[in-house]
């Protein structure tokens, strides 16, 4: 997706200590002193406890010349694992719309009681009734919920995969997410859908836990890969996810079933082989040292406390905090990725709605909107970000940010699909960019022991601002319609491009 060279395909080789030389399979081996005790200790703590070793089996006197396929191995693992969860995940985003007119038109009683909350707020304020517009803010409460639930959930997921590993937690969100997805194949009722939801926010935790093994890796540049094969996994699941949701739908309706039970089969189904798979192919990549340095969940107010997060506390008050400048750094990023997230999930959030709406999109239609998106970024990916070098991300990540505000300028007054799909486009081009290169330059900071603590708070950062965004965009939406919540989110896209001239400044001093 980004940060790292097309031309390495190796993991780089540890950095020497003085007086040592690479020999015997590239175990430091200090000159002149091959039976000094320091030595044995030094290359068995780094060959053969580093689980990038232990993960393909092999002793430290087996392993290639640069331990590239061990490194290059637990990336393919990761790909796969977050590949599959992302596809049962995407599966839902084109049918959105449509299940909301569907508990609109079935007078189903928990959604009438709700509307009737909102038709009553309506009154007091005044607003002309736009019944049309209730499914937008509808679904925004529900987007919101599922990502508040995982603000909560994520940073005390990421503390427990420091304690007890990242293997352990990836196999019981899993299991939970499993569960979420019977619950929406067995759903007739707004509330039983509500309750996937909830059940679902709560366990989605498999891309915090994928960038906390990616971080585990000792070597900057195999974690360049690692998250660009992450970036490659959400390409590849907002590509085909969406379409074969889509198209199990449609042929749900002509065969007179609701139509979204094969999609929840499905989504169920490859939740159950993710499950199969991380038992089978996943090693644990957190040591057991860095294991015994975690405290678990450290002060529980630092996980979950927002002006905590945005500081980082969980880490500044950890065993061998990073430097104060580099805290620094950290904090400045975490709040440049909060109000990235904020602004772009709201409209992201609305924008099949918009399509709905303003274009009469179906599913089907939804679902090839979202094709063009995830190929879109795929190219990006191929061709742009995964040739972004190290010390480039920071420019990358403006130029990405600044082309949001023609793409939301053109998809808020299109009045055509051309026009629609020139936004799309260039709003493609940014989600290709700026997550990944963030999460790049996030997980450098921190040590071994505290690297799932900086990704989980991290996540959760972001799991808040997807949390706030939906809403607050769904409310502009409903009050004053498509055209003014795109133009105005994207003149706001000049705050985060402020905060980033920020961490430019501290990274030149």
């Amino acid at each position: 997706m980004c940060c790292y060279d097309t031309s390495v395909t190796s993991e780089c080789k540890p950095t020497p200590l003085p007086g040592t030389d690479f020999t015997n399979n590239n175990v430091p081996v200090r000159k002149g002193s091959s039976k000094d005790k320091e030595e044995e200790e030094f290359s068995r703590h780094f060959c053969v406890n580093n689980p990038f070793h232990q993960a393909r089996g092999m002793s430290d006197t087996s392993k290639s010349e640069d331990g590239a396929p061990s490194s290059s191995k637990v990336i393919a693992v990761v790909f796969v694992l977050l590949l599959l969860d992302l596809l049962g995940f995407t599966l839902i985003l084109p049918l959105l719309p449509s299940i909301m007119d569907h508990y609109a038109q079935t007078g189903d009683v928990a959604y009438q009681s709700l509307q009737s909350a909102v038709n009553f707020f309506r009154e007091v304020l005044r607003i002309p009734m736009e019944k049309k517009y209730n499914s937008v803010l509808f679904g925004g409460l529900i987007g919101s919920l599922f990502s508040l639930l995982q603000f909560l959930s994520s940073p005390v997921t990421g503390a427990l995969s420091d304690r007890f590993g990242r293997r352990p937690l990836l196999l019981l969100t899993t299991t939970g997410m499993m569960t979420s997805y019977v619950v929406w194949a067995l759903s007739r009722s707004f509330s039983m859908f509500l309750m996937f939801r909830v059940i679902g926010g709560v366990c989605k935790s498999n891309v915090s836990l994928c960038t906390a093994i990616v971080a585990d890796m000792p070597c900057p540049k195999a974690r360049n890969r690692g998250m660009a094969m992450i970036g490659v996994a959400f390409s590849v699941g907002f590509t085909v996810g969406p379409l074969m949701g889509a198209y199990f739908a449609v042929a749900d309706n002509t065969t007179g079933h609701v139509f979204f039970q094969t999609p929840a089969l499905l989504a169920l189904a490859f939740s159950a082989a993710d499950f199969i798979f991380i038992w089978l192919a996943l090693p644990e990549t957190l040591t057991q040292d860095a294991k015994g340095l975690s405290s678990a969940f450290g002060d529980f107010r630092d996980l979950l406390n927002p002006p905590e997060l945005f500081s980082f506390s969980a880490v500044t008050r950890s065993k061998d905090p990073p430097s104060e400048e580099r805290m620094q750094r950290l904090k400045v990023l975490g709040r440049v990725y909060f109000c990235y997230l904020f602004l772009f999930s709201g409209v992201e959030f609305t924008l099949s709605f918009l399509t709905h709406q303003r274009f009469r999109f179906t599913s089907m239609q939804q679902g090839k909107m979202f094709f063009f998106i995830g190929v879109v970024m795929a190219s990006i990916q191929g061709g742009y970000a995964r040739r972004i070098k190290p010390g480039h991300q920071i420019k990358a990540i403006r130029m990405a940010i600044t082309t949001l505000i023609p793409a939301f300028i053109l998809i808020g007054l299109s009045w055509n699909v051309t026009m629609l799909y020139v936004g799309l486009a260039l709003y493609s081009f940014a989600a290709s960019v700026v997550v990944p290169c963030l999460s790049t330059l996030v997980s450098d900071h921190g040590s071994s022991s505290q690297k799932g603590t900086v990704m989980g708070i991290l996540r959760s950062l972001g799991a808040l601002a997807r949390a706030l965004g939906p809403v607050v965009s769904s409310s502009v939406y409903w009050l004053a319609g498509a055209q003014i919540c795109f133009l105005l989110t994207s003149a706001s896209f000049v705050i985060p491009l402020f905060l980033l001239s920020g961490a430019r400044r501290l990274k030149a001093e």
